[in-house]
């Protein structure tokens, strides 16, 4: 039995998504998922000159769901169902794939005219197999919506999930927990427990039983209490986790239990058999090789 509350450290690879870089913590080959997670970048902080900023042409994703939570910025989510939305910082937006959708991020043109900052977290969730083929659909949720506490003077919002009294609006499929919290140094907080947990510093660093936790690292937790302790000053953390599923494979912007439907999804988009983006339908990103 391993008594150890951090299983192992997960380091970001950097990649280059054109025009700025996003540190990549998920999928990698020794830790796949953490619960129904499936994949974690962190975008930015990054600097975008008048005329410059995300411009992500439509693409297609089956069988998850992707979250997507702003620090700093805007991005104007566009859908093949029709949804049009903007994400500022301290909303949610929670897209659901199920058997299909293609969706573009791109930016107003009051913001991309002029010098201007992104950052934020992007997430996909797997489904479980019961849902993988679910009907597609977008939720956005309001950061007033969002409960949030302080806990021992720590400011924490509970993103999606049940953690310390609070239960979340935004929805899961399977049992999933995402928290984020800022402590300055010397602050603590016990972490709630998750049957799979990953702790995420986004800024500063945190004393975890002895190991420090810094900046772009991952912890994939044991089970059990944990508390931790920041080190630094403008420590933000995200906490995700949640129940085990079955293996996933995944394929460009593809997850699914199942090769077979994967290998439908890439066919199926290189065909242009996906619906369009009502707004966005003159652009897309190729199948790649």
């Amino acid at each position: 039995m391993n008594n150890k509350p951090i299983l192992h450290i997960i380091e970001p690879r950097t990649k280059d998504l054109g025009g700025f870089s996003v540190r990549r913590l998920l999928p990698k080959a020794k830790q796949k998922m953490i619960g129904p997670w499936i994949f974690f970048d962190h975008m930015g902080p990054a600097e975008f000159p008048a005329g410059k900023g995300i411009d992500v042409r439509p693409h297609p994703h089956i069988n998850l769901a992707t979250v997507t939570y702003l620090f700093e910025g805007e991005i104007l989510h566009r859908d093949s169902l029709g949804s049009v939305a903007t994400i500022v910082p301290g909303d949610i937006n929670l897209m659901v794939a199920g058997k299909g959708i293609v969706h573009s991020e791109r930016e107003r043109l009051e913001i991309r005219n002029q010098s201007h900052r992104l950052h934020g977290l992007q997430l996909w969730l797997a489904l479980p197999e019961a849902d993988e083929e679910t009907e597609p659909a977008f939720y956005h949720y309001d950061e007033r919506d969002i409960p949030k506490e302080h806990i021992n003077g720590v400011p924490l919002r509970v993103m999606m999930g049940t953690a310390y009294g609070m239960t979340s609006p935004v929805k899961t499929f399977a049992e999933t927990l995402y928290i984020e919290a800022a402590l300055q140094k010397g602050q603590k907080l016990q972490l709630p427990d998750a049957q799979e947990r990953g702790l995420y510093v986004a800024n500063g660093a945190v004393d975890l039983a002895g190991q420090a936790v810094n900046t772009y690292e991952m912890a994939v937790l044991s089970g059990g209490g944990v508390n931790i302790e920041a080190t630094s000053d403008d420590t933000r953390i995200a906490l995700i986790g949640g129940e085990k599923l079955g293996a996933r494979y995944i394929d460009w912007n593809f997850v699914s239990s199942r090769k077979e439907r994967i290998e439908q999804a890439r066919a199926d988009w290189q065909a242009q058999k996906f619906d369009k983006v009502p707004g966005d339908d003159q652009e897309y990103i190729p199948l790649p090789d």
